[in-house]
């Protein structure tokens, strides 16, 4: 059995757990979509002049990074540390998959489901918010392509504070609030005060979001330089996020 062909059973067992549970369900399906619905008025006062166009691309990358913090970050941490309690890990550990290979697997269905979403978004931009297709659809990939296994990596690295599943609503606060706030998800970068913004540019997900919303708009924006900074920082969050995992990240359950 190769290590694809057992990434794939783990995801298909976790899928079914997955949809056995329905408030992961609705927190990957709903959640996204009625913040973005919910905050879209607020968002009209940053919008560049308040025109739709600009309004419309906040709405659609921030649906996009809301769908990688709730569907990706919240559901995986949610995810492992259940499996952790039940001892899921410890047992899947004596086995023959890799400790990579028990992670990939527990976040495939998380991670399809939030691709799916954020091809809907795209869809829906275009279709019904008169948006066009992305201008620079390589950016936007990038910031997926990056964005997912951050998140992905993030979680599994958060599993180590967080001692039970009902914990993962006070542990995934902090990162989901600063993300959502202040990585321009819900508020453009560019509408806070400079240096608020500055200090923004820091969080794991901004990079991230500068190539989504760079891949929307394109232009004078997208230059190579800053790209190739957006691409190293997300890069250089990934790797620390990754050794965390690896130093703290715990396959038994805390007591």
């Amino acid at each position: 059995m190769t290590a694809a062909t057992r990434v794939r059973a783990l995801g298909r067992a976790e899928l079914t757990l997955l949809l056995r549970n329905r408030t992961a369900v609705a927190v990957a399906l709903l959640l996204p979509v009625g913040t973005v619905a919910a905050w879209r008025p607020a968002m009209g006062q940053f919008a560049e002049g308040g025109a739709a166009g600009p309004l419309n691309e906040q709405l659609v990358s921030g649906g996009i990074g809301l769908v990688l913090l709730y569907v990706v970050y919240y559901n995986l941490v949610t995810a492992y540390v259940a499996r952790r309690e039940e001892l899921v890990l410890k047992r899947l550990r004596t086995g023959e998959p890799t400790d990579l290979e028990i992670l990939a697997g527990t976040a495939l269905p998380a991670v399809a489901v939030a691709l799916a979403q954020c091809l809907a978004l795209v869809a829906a931009g275009a279709a019904l918010l008169h948006l066009g297709l992305p201008r620079r659809p390589e950016l936007l990939l990038a910031g997926l392509a990056l964005g997912v296994p951050l998140q992905a990596a993030l979680a599994a690295a958060s599993t180590a504070f967080t001692r039970s599943v009902e914990l993962a609503q006070l542990t995934t606060a902090p990162l989901i609030l600063l993300s959502a706030v202040g990585s321009g998800v819900l508020i453009p970068l560019g509408s806070m005060p400079q240096l608020m913004g500055e200090v923004c540019r820091w969080l794991p997900l901004t990079p991230v979001m500068e190539l989504v919303r760079a891949g929307w708009i394109g232009g004078s924006s997208a230059g190579a330089a800053q790209v190739l900074l957006e691409l190293a920082a997300a890069s250089a969050w990934t790797l620390f996020a990754a050794f965390a995992v690896r130093r703290w990240f715990r396959w038994e359950p805390r007591r």
